[in-house]
């Protein structure tokens, strides 16, 4: 019998890291966590052996030395960057705030719940161990949702294992994974978060290879095929705008052109440049390009040839890491003519080898792109 899936995805994608909103009053019966548990043990697990633990806490003194040692690793910082942060409107600023919340009232949380398994890992990589728990204790943050209880996904613990490991007589050979504050929720009202679409990072056939539209192997050009690169820079994003949002700096490296002009005196949306090349096929040429979106140290976005129906359009965008920067440039072929479709017009039954190979060159003048603007980035 088919599932609701509307209840499905509702539980899936409104299951949150509940720190503020437990309930620290009431209590949580032994059968309610022995349910929620049945239902984890549910999940895979490699050589279908039964080798998760999972220790239930709620012996008040045993707490309070598990939240003291919790704090001991991170409870300090977590304070100065929630008083930091606050009011700044960082992207950071409810997280940290929350988390610091949670490393304060730890102890009164009405039960801990530490998920372990039989093993240690040997870094090998081999699967067997963090891959056969962490989607059980996943499955078991699931189960309380579905029940009107909480958890918050903490590890900070893990910096004191060893210790914790002594207070509960954990055996040697034990790895402790993930430690599960758990209450029922104050309200049943929790909402899905903004997170990238599917479509933003998701690639098709190999790394970075993106699509517009549905398709079943190579794409055609009405696909909308494209590229998508990121890499972590060791920078701010007011740093690195200056670079990407310098047309000459962010398009010469990747010989997309020799050269920039803008048209317009204020770059902003809707303002426009002119980009020059040379190709041994086919000589001299320049486009006129629109910009799409023009965020000060967000994005930068820019549509070539027609601002309808563009040859290709291009994106910089900056995310915002703990002590770095995240660069995505992305681009996307069509759906307007081009080059690339006259060559395809003359041979229509070579279409996705056509694109295919587009992209390659595409994949290689992009690297260059954003290697260059890190190299630049981080030298300064």
């Amino acid at each position: 019998m088919p599932f609701n899936t509307n209840e499905t995805d509702r539980l899936l994608s409104s299951t949150r890291s509940v720190k503020k909103r437990l309930d620290l009053e009431r209590e949580v019966s032994e059968e309610l966590l022995l349910d929620c548990i049945d239902i984890a043990e549910q999940a895979p697990t490699g050589g279908n052996q039964s080798s998760r633990r999972w220790l239930v806490i709620r012996d008040p003194k045993i707490k309070k030395e598990i939240a003291e040692l919790y704090r001991e690793v991170g409870g300090q910082f977590l304070k100065e960057q929630s008083e930091r942060l606050d009011g700044t409107g960082h992207h950071n600023e409810k997280t940290i705030k929350a988390s610091s919340y949670l490393a304060d009232h730890l102890e009164e949380v009405p039960v801990l719940v530490l998920v372990t398994i039989y093993g240690e890992h040997d870094g090998s990589g081999r699967p067997g161990l963090f891959d056969s728990v962490i989607q059980a204790a996943w499955s078991f943050c699931l189960a309380l949702r579905s029940r009107g209880l909480g958890s918050a996904w903490t590890t900070m613990h893990l910096g004191n294992a060893n210790k914790i490991a002594e207070l509960l007589d954990i055996p040697d050979g034990v790895t402790q994974i993930v430690l599960l504050p758990v209450a029922h929720t104050l309200g049943d009202e929790f909402s899905p978060v903004s997170r990238d679409s599917a479509r933003e990072i998701t690639w098709f056939e190999g790394w970075g290879k993106t699509t517009k539209k549905p398709t079943n192997g190579l794409p055609s050009f009405q696909d909308g095929p494209g590229l998508t690169l990121e890499t972590d820079i060791k920078s701010t994003p007011e740093k690195l705008w200056d670079l990407i949002s310098d047309i000459n700096i962010s398009s010469t490296f990747s010989n997309e052109f020799e050269g920039a002009d803008w048209i317009d005196e204020i770059p902003q949306e809707g303002a426009r440049f002119k980009g020059r090349n040379k190709n041994e096929k086919i000589g001299e040429w320049e486009v006129t390009c629109y910009v799409t979106s023009y965020e000060t140290n967000k994005v930068f976005a820019w549509a070539a040839g027609d601002i309808e129906k563009p040859a290709a359009t291009w994106e910089f965008r900056l995310i915002p890491l703990a002590g770095a920067t995240r660069l995505r440039f992305a681009m996307s072929l069509g759906p307007g003519p081009s080059g690339l479709t006259r060559i395809i017009e003359q041979m229509p039954d070579s279409e996705k080898k056509i694109i295919s190979n587009r992209q390659k060159d595409q994949l290689v003048n992009m690297r260059k792109t954003i290697e260059g603007i890190k190299k630049l980035a981080e030298q300064n």
